[in-house]
């Protein structure tokens, strides 16, 4: 009895689209051995049908009517790579509406708009999956919703951009500035030509979004996350982190407390450097995760790149394909409304650098100001002088909102000529 074939209609055909055709036209014999169905891209969609695509696939599968591929009744299953807001989720919500599974990779949708997809998929009963959104090839997503779905999460956190997270290992290991490693990173097709939403933290808050609304079972949108970026970050920074046994790295933090109120945000932090993610260099991506039961867990791999995700999206293409032929399909369940910990009630040791002016009696104008909000200085360290003057500290665990009163009040001081650098220092040791 021949295995029953599922026809892909494929929405995008860029780095990722490409080598997920690919590996459909690779691995199809593979597929259909191992998971009794049989897979075949249909029909692409895209913009330009005069680009060279680097697909195994004849010429006639293109067009550029992305809506007549998801009407097409004898398409079975969307795979949508096309990116951005629309049409994407109304090509998304469309295929849904016909009891068409989608697979998606499209973050930045999920961040924004996911519950509305997540109700069109549940109504439709059928998949809506979306492993490709988030950390590349790493099977984060299944795992959460899958096999952690009975575990309570208290924290995940995670570098998640691998963009940032070159650029910071270059800063660290090679003494490369923050300008030229953001270069090498576009270079090597790492950043893009305008490197914003990676290098000021949109795009990791739009995953650990997603992140806390699987981990958590609660609707987290991109404007619940607070973002820094690692633009500011200098090598003054740097060095000071390795000189106290640190590593900066950018992390998306999501984490649930007792009262189940939920905190997400993105920002560079010192890391020690026994902390696993410490070690995580380069492009690549790890997310840890503690629960309940489970305890300590670690996701490592690339995070990004069109092999990689390719992968994730041909892993929930076989799991939609399956479903579709058995009816069934997986559910998310019901999102609870997030209950949000204002970022004001959160506490962090921090690092901090001033440029002060070089004259008797700075030190102890700057430590009051810490000692007037009730911040505590755990390590203090001067160096230079002159123009050249500066002092760093790093506190004990002080609340968010007194750290931002401290700012504040040093800004405003005379003998503060600048307050270069912020940083949060997790689990409060330095």
């Amino acid at each position: 009895m021949d295995d029953p074939l599922v026809r892909i209609g494929l929405l995008g055909c860029g780095n990722v689209g490409a080598a997920f055709a690919n590996l459909v036209v690779d691995h199809a014999d593979a597929v259909a051995r191992r998971c009794g169905v049989r897979l075949e891209v249909a029909a692409i969609a895209v913009r330009d049908l005069s680009k060279e695509r680097g697909v195994r696939l004849p010429a006639s599968v293109f067009t550029t009517d992305s809506a007549a591929v998801v009407a097409d009744p004898s398409i079975d299953l969307i795979v949508e790579v096309l990116g951005g807001l629309d049409p994407a989720r109304r090509h998304i919500i469309d295929a849904l509406g016909q009891g068409k599974p989608v697979v998606t990779a499209n973050k930045e949708l999920l961040a924004i708009d996911g519950d509305s997809l997540f109700h069109a998929a549940e109504t439709a009963a059928v998949d809506l999956l979306f492993e490709a959104a988030v950390a590349g090839g790493i099977p984060l997503i299944r795992a959460l919703r899958e096999s952690l779905v009975g575990e309570r999460i208290d924290r995940v956190i995670g570098i998640v951009n691998g963009t940032t997270n070159y650029i910071l290992t270059q800063m660290t290991e090679h003494g490369t500035s923050y300008a030229d490693a953001l270069a090498e990173a576009q270079a090597l097709g790492f950043a893009e030509a305008d490197p914003t939403a990676d290098v000021e933290g949109f795009d990791a808050g739009a995953k650990a979004a997603i992140i806390a609304s699987i981990a958590f079972g609660a609707r987290v949108v991109a404007d619940d996350v607070f973002h820094e970026g690692i633009s500011a970050v200098s090598a003054s920074d740097i060095e000071y982190a390795a000189r106290r046994g640190f590593r900066i790295k950018l992390l998306a933090i999501c984490e649930q407390f007792d009262d189940d109120a939920v905190s997400v945000r993105v920002h560079p932090a010192m890391l020690p450097i026994e902390h696993p993610l410490a070690s995580v260099s380069g492009s690549f991506n790890a997310v840890f995760v503690e629960g309940t039961a489970v305890g300590e867990l670690m996701f490592y791999g690339r995070g990004a790149g069109g092999q990689p995700t390719a992968s994730a999206v041909l892993g929930d293409v076989i799991d939609a394909a399956q479903h579709l032929g058995q009816g069934s399909h997986g559910s998310l369940g019901q999102l609870a409304e997030a209950k949000l910990r204002p970022r004001d009630e959160l506490s962090s040791a921090f690092y901090l650098n001033l440029a002060v002016v070089d004259q008797p009696g700075v030190l102890a104008s700057v430590a009051g100001v810490f000692a007037t909000h009730g911040v505590s200085i755990r390590l203090l360290e001067q160096d230079g002088l002159t123009d050249e003057a500066r002092i760093m500290f790093v506190t004990h665990l002080a609340r968010e909102s007194a750290l931002s009163a401290t700012l504040a009040e040093l800004a405003a001081l005379p003998v503060v000529r600048s307050v270069d650098s912020v940083l949060r220092v997790i689990d409060g040791a330095a």
